[in-house]
């Protein structure tokens, strides 16, 4: 089985169009709001390709990202991230002789 990539257009503080890709998305009952996790695919000094996060809302037909405005929530997407990339490694071989 494998996922369709979802992806999309934003533009930088430069006014450059930078693609985006969505790694996941989630619902939080604790904050009632969705949320998506996603990379421009860019890769930071330490080696590691960036991950961003933003609320947006599953019912709209294009995507409007929102800012994260609380710590809180940001905890709580700091722990789905943790749960995602321990889960990751078993991912990858799953299904796979």
């Amino acid at each position: 089985m494998k996922e369709e990539l979802v992806k999309f257009k934003v533009f930088d503080d430069n006014g450059k169009e930078v693609e985006c890709e969505v790694l996941f998305t989630f619902d939080s009952d604790e904050t009632g709001k969705s949320y998506m996790v996603y990379t421009d695919n860019s890769v930071d000094e330490d080696g590691n390709t960036r991950v961003y996060a933003s609320i947006y809302d599953p019912n709209q037909d294009e995507i409007k990202l929102e800012p994260i405005e609380t710590e809180k929530e940001w905890k709580i997407i700091e722990t789905i991230l943790k749960e995602v990339q321990e889960a990751a490694p078993n991912m990858e071989t799953d299904g796979q002789e």
